[in-house]
This record gives C-alpha cells, structure tokens and sequence, in this order.
C-alpha cells in the first residue's frame, strides 16, 4: 500500500514539474512519444505479423475439396469383340480431397520473410526521420518563447524604472524644480510598455499553442522554459537519421536482390488426393468407387528469357539511385552545416557591437538623468535617450537567443 501512495505521489511531482518547467529536451522527448506519426510504429508492426504469417503458411500443407458432376453426349464404344465389356455412363460424379505440400523451393520462402522483415525496419526509420525533421520547428518555436519570455524581464525592468524616475519627476515638479507637464511624457512611455506587454503576451501564447500541438502537452501561461546550455563541435561528424534511412534501404535491396536469386530454384511439391466417385480410377468399372493417388511433382523453370537477369539489372540501377541520394543530402547538409556556422559569426560579431553600444547608451543616460534633474533637458529628451538603451538591450537579447537558436539547429543539422 504504501508503495501504491509512493508511485501516485511521485507521478503528480513529475506531471506537475513537467506542467511548470520545460527544456527544449523535455520538447524533443514528447515529440517522440505523442507525435500522431508515432502511431504508425505499431500498425506497421501489426501489418508485418500478417504479412509474414501469410508467407509462412506457403510451407503448411494446402487442402483442396472439388466435387463434380457431369453429363456428357458420347462415351467410348468398344469392337463387338468386346462387347462383354459394359460401356461407360454418360452421367458421372466425382469428389476429391486434395493435399499439396510444399517440400523445397530454394529458400524462397525465407528470403521473402527477410524482404518483409528489412521492409518494416526502412519504413520505421523513415518515420523516425520524418519525426527527425521536425525537430527544426521545435528548436523555432522554443527560442522564440524563450524570447518572449526573456522581454517580458526586460519590459518589467523598463516599467520599474520609468516608475521610479516617474516619482523623481513628479517630486521635482512639487518642489518647483521642473516644469509641471514634465511627467507626461514618462506616463505615455509607460502606458506603451503596458501595450508591449499585452502584445508580447499574445505572442507567446500563440507560439505555446503551435508547441503544444506538435509535443501533445498541455501548456499554460505559468510554464517556465529552461534556457539550454547549447554546445556545438563544428568539426564532427555527420549523425543523422537519414543516412541510417539509406543504409536500410542497401539492406532492402540486397535481401530483395537474394529473393530474385532464388525465383528460379527448382521447386519439389509432395501431393495426395482421395476420393469417391463414378466411375472411380478403374474406368471399366460402372460403380462408386473410392480411389486414391500419392506423388511428388518437381517444377524448374530452366529458361525466362532472361527475366530474372533483367530484374537484377533493375535491383542494380536502384542501389546506385541510393546512392546518388546519400551524395546529394550529405552535401546539402554540409552547405546548411556551413550556413549555420556563418550565422553563428555573423550574431557573435553582432553581439560584441551590441555591449559596445549598450556601454554608450548608458553614459550617455546617466548624463540625461542628471541634467533631468537640474532641469537642463526635457523629460521628452531623456525618454527618448531611455528608450534608445532600452532598443539596445532588446537588440542584444533578441541576438543572444538567435545565437542559441543557430547553434542549436546547427546540431540538429548534424544530428546530435
């Protein structure tokens, strides 16, 4: 009982932790488990227990019940010699049971289970890829919440601040410092931080309903995103699923190259019939009878005018078109890895202006906020100073994320 209490208590921590923290590899696990493609794992499953009890009934005996009457114009006359002999009836029955079994066919049989069977693994792994795929949408989608998240730090910094130099400027309108309109231009700034708010919001939730339907989790205004600590190694290999895609098709091909191999392997059937009819085996005698009939019967197609040939010709021309697609997607994931990598450069060099600049806009601010306060310069002057930093800040914040977000497509590029 109480490990009963214990699994109930540890299954509401994790569903409540997972309802308000999130990591972009909490994302990519959730794709994987209710990503409505996901569901294909099992029917292909399902349709390849089918198919291979299909080919492996080919090796149980095959029962057959044919039954029959006929009635024919003219039965064989024998000489007045023999005319002892009772002729034949024109009316005749037959009913036979039949039993074929397969004995040898080259191992037919078992090189179609291996077609089935690496059939299934290439159709399983283009599901993964395709599922593969999307993590790019995910890594989109993801930092752009972060981005929102992270302004909405920002905003809330800004509207503290401009509420703080409101109280000064209203202070020094008290006591005569400044002039009485002032504190306008600080509460107009302040009602447009509101609307940034309510915009940054919208945002955020829409890209959270777009995230939810692709991992099938619940998420709420309330769920934290954890920022990732992203890595990247720019000399490493390629790792993606794809190149396994291709490799499973190699293996699909070549089973199917044997299978074509052994098409024209002779084949040895063992057969029985039995039965009950008129006239039965003995066609003299005018009577029911039951009769039966046992053998083998071998079959060998010595000659297909080179069918076979030309199949395996086709198989070959089908492993170079492979090939050719595992050439193709790893250099155009070479040039997507290069373009990444240049866009990692481009937001570094980006960034390094950023706090250059953000160093400036803070002198100069404090310079504003001092001649403020002496009245030397409108509230309107350092507002506009105020929100120059602010653009500034929010510059460097939306590049670093971006530069999170390049290096993490560039892995996803990769495969890691």
């Amino acid at each position: 009982m109480k490990k009963i209490v214990f699994i109930l208590i540890a299954s509401i921590s994790v569903s409540t932790f997972s309802q308000e923290r999130l990591t972009l590899t909490d994302c990519y696990q959730l794709l994987e488990i209710n990503y409505p493609l996901v569901k294909q794992h099992q029917l292909l499953e399902n349709q390849h227990q089918k198919d291979a009890e299909i080919i492996s009934n080919s090796k149980l005996p095959q029962f057959n019940i044919d039954a029959q009457a006929t009635y024919q114009s003219d039965v064989i006359e024998f000489p007045v010699a023999m005319s002892s002999i009772e002729p034949q009836n024109k009316d005749q029955y037959r009913a036979t049971v039949s039993v074929n079994q397969l004995i040898y066919n080259g191992g037919a049989t078992a090189a179609n289970l291996k077609v089935k069977a690496a059939a299934l693994k290439t159709k399983k792994k283009n599901i993964e890829t395709s599922i593969y795929q999307l993590k790019t949408q995910i890594n989109q989608l993801y930092f752009s919440i972060l981005l929102t998240q992270e302004s909405l730090k920002l905003l809330e910094v800004k509207e503290l601040q401009l509420q703080t130099k409101l109280k000064e400027v209203k202070s020094g309108i008290k006591y005569g410092t400044l002039l009485p309109a002032s504190d306008t231009v600080l509460e107009a700034e302040l009602l447009k931080i509101k609307q940034q708010f309510i915009e940054v919001e919208s945002n955020k939730l829409s890209l959270m309903e777009t995230l939810s339907s692709l991992i099938g989790e619940s998420l709420n205004s309330e769920t934290k995103f954890e920022k990732p600590l992203i890595k990247t190694q720019l000399q490493s290999a390629i790792n993606r699923p794809e190149l396994d895609l291709f490799q499973l098709k190699k293996e699909e091909i070549n089973n199917y190259e044997s299978l074509i191999s052994k098409q024209n392997s002779p084949r040895l059937n063992g057969f029985a019939t039995g039965g009950y009819g008129n006239p039965g085996l003995n066609m003299l005698d005018n009577s029911f009878q039951t009769f039966y009939t046992v053998g083998v019967k071998l079959h060998w197609n010595v000659f297909d005018w080179n069918t076979n040939k030309k199949q395996q010709e086709v198989v070959a021309i089908n492993k170079d078109f492979i090939e050719n697609e595992t050439e193709i997607f790893k250099l155009n994931t070479n040039i997507a890895l290069d373009k990444q990598q240049k866009e990692i450069e481009k937001i570094t060099a980006f960034i390094n202006s950023d706090l250059e600049i953000i160093a400036l806009r803070k002198k100069v601010l404090k310079t504003f906020d001092s001649q403020l306060k002496n009245g030397v310069i409108t509230s309107s002057i350092y507002t506009t100073e105020f929100t120059n930093l602010f653009e500034a800040e929010n510059t460097l914040l939306k590049h670093k994320i971006q530069i999170e977000l390049a290096k993490t497509n560039y892995n996803t590029i990769k495969g890691e």
